[in-house]
Formats: structure tokens, C-alpha cells, sequence
């Protein structure tokens, strides 16, 4: 039994490396902080604790692969939900399927690696999320069997790239941006990598889009959601989502971190008082249990406990 599982665990980290290798280019240099598409980081390793804090001397360059290993704790739960060989296929095996299904990922990769190296020309490059944070992102959406899922801030797509191609072929991920042109650039690799009929673009104010999708009776109804939009907006965003994400369901926020600032208390402009008043409302909120897991500028996963 443990020689099957000792196989599955290297399938399992050898196609997460090969998904951040194929896909990793340097993050363009500045830090702009523009709809917060992070840059900078303190690792890539999941710590299961309420709250954390970052170094303010934490060095974004740090980030560059090689990518730390999958922990223990993600690896068993990609286990328990079918041992597949990747975030993308729902898992390899053997034969002609297996192969198929390594030529499906192969693929996948291919397309994430153009569309970073086709962001990483435009201006706000930055606002991009890492290749660690996008495989994150999808493997999380396959562990929870995500059909329905929000993204708020698209930017050019490769974090709702990445959950697309997660997510099974009934899957539906409702994308909000209100930038024209980088939404047709996210449109164009969402046609490449054959996904566009499992996203709809919102092409509006985000929180506009949300509170049409709450109007339109989807409350309860949404397993899995990504915030990396304007900071001022988080705690509106993050209301609102609660009223559309099903009880167990996920909503996990991006920029938390904001390069180290909140952890500096001589930082004190509008953005980072607004994260870190955010931070603190998320660590006393009863309504959800939280992980900041610190990779790119910080992700906290929020899992919903109750109905709202």
C-alpha cells in the first residue's frame, strides 16, 4: 500500500514542479501597487495558523523557482480526492488515458507559460500572480470539487486560467474586470486553452457584477472564489462574496501582505491602513476559519462555517 502511495506523492510533486517551471518567468521589476496583482513574498510554505505577519525585509526576488515542495497536507488531500498527477485532467494512470491526459497538461502548461511571458511585456506586469499562487489556486478549486467559481480582478487571466483549467467541463468561473484591454488579452488564451465556455466574463464594477449575481437568486450557490481587485474595496468584495459562497466553501484574498507595509506601523497610507484594517476584521470574524498562507504578497483562505 505505502509503495503506491510513495508513487502517487512523487506524481503528484514532480507535475506541480514541472507546472511552476513551465510557467515561471521573473516578476517585472517595481512594485506598483495598481489592482494589486502581488510581487512580493515571504515563501511558499503553508502555515496552519490564524494569522501571521511578514517581514517588511522579506526580498521579493525570493520567490524564483525552484519552487519549495507541495506540503504534506496538500499532497495527502490531493490523495484523498483521487491521487491525480496534476492540477488539470483530474489524474493520469496508465496506457493511452494516461498519456492523453499527460498531453492535456503539457498543453495546459504551454498556454500558462505564453500568456506570463505575453503579460510580462505590459505595463502593471507586476499585478500578475506567481506561478506558485496560480497551481495553489487550482489545486484548491480541485480539492473542493469546485462547479462554481468568482474571480475578482482578472487582469490578464492567468489565475482564472489556472482554476479553469481545474475546474470539470460543466464547470462555470464568473470573471470580473473592468479593464477592456486586458480582458481581451485573458479572452484570447481562455479560446487557446479551449476554457472560454467555462468562463463568463463580467465586463462591469465588480461589486456591480456581484450584487447582480446576488439579485439573480445566486446566493449559496458559489464553492470557490479569488479577490485581487482594489484594496479599498476588499472589505465590500469580501461581504458580498460571503453571500455567494456555499457553507465549506473558500474565498481566498490576494495582496495580504501588501509587501510587507502592514507589518510596518510607520506605513500609514490609505491602502495599507485599509489592508490591515481588513486583515484584522478576517482574524476576528466568526463566520469563517482563515490560513494565510505567506507566498507571492500573502493569500489568506477563508473557509466559510456559516450560513449567511
Amino acid at each position: 500500500m505505502w509503495g503506491l502511495v510513495d508513487a502517487k506523492l512523487i506524481r503528484v510533486s514532480t507535475a506541480m514542479h514541472r507546472f511552476a517551471s513551465a510557467s515561471s518567468l521573473p516578476p517585472a521589476a517595481g512594485a506598483g501597487d495598481g489592482g494589486g496583482r502581488g510581487g512580493a513574498g515571504c515563501g511558499s510554505q503553508v502555515r496552519l495558523r490564524r494569522h501571521h505577519s511578514c517581514p517588511p525585509s522579506a526580498s521579493p526576488d525570493r520567490l524564483h523557482l525552484p519552487m519549495a515542495p507541495p506540503t504534506p497536507l496538500l499532497l495527502l488531500l490531493l490523495l484523498l480526492v483521487g491521487g491525480g498527477c496534476g492540477c488539470y485532467g483530474g489524474g493520469g494512470g496508465g496506457g493511452a488515458a494516461g498519456a492523453e491526459a499527460a498531453g492535456r497538461d503539457d498543453a495546459a502548461l504551454r498556454v500558462l507559460k505564453e500568456l506570463r511571458e505575453e503579460t510580462a511585456a505590459m505595463r502593471g506586469s507586476q499585478m500578475q500572480v506567481s506561478p506558485a499562487q496560480a497551481q495553489l489556486l487550482a489545486m484548491l478549486a480541485q480539492i473542493l470539487g469546485a462547479q462554481r467559481c468568482i474571480e475578482v480582478g482578472v487582469y490578464t487571466g492567468y489565475s482564472s486560467l489556472a482554476v479553469a483549467l481545474a475546474l470539470p467541463e460543466s464547470g462555470r468561473l464568473v470573471a470580473c474586470e473592468r479593464d477592456e484591454r486586458c480582458l481581451e488579452v485573458a479572452k484570447k488564451y481562455y479560446q487557446r486553452a479551449g476554457v472560454a465556455h467555462k468562463v463568463d466574463v463580467k465586463h462591469a464594477l465588480a461589486a456591480d457584477s456581484l450584487k447582480l449575481l446576488i439579485d439573480g437568486g445566486e446566493a449559496n450557490s458559489y464553492d470557490f472564489a479569488f479577490v485581487d481587485a482594489d484594496k479599498r474595496m476588499y472589505e465590500e468584495y469580501y461581504e458580498l462574496l460571503l453571500k455567494l459562497v456555499r457553507v465549506g466553501g473558500l474565498i481566498v484574498i490576494d495582496n495580504v501582505l501588501w509587501y510587507g507595509r502592514v507589518a510596518d506601523p510607520l506605513v500609514n497610507d490609505r491602502k495599507t491602513i485599509s489592508i490591515r484594517n481588513f486583515n484584522k476584521k478576517l482574524l476576528e470574524d466568526n463566520r469563517v476559519s482563515i490560513s494565510m498562507v505567506p507566498i507571492g504578497d500573502g493569500m489568506t483562505i477563508c473557509r466559510k462555517l456559516v450560513d449567511t
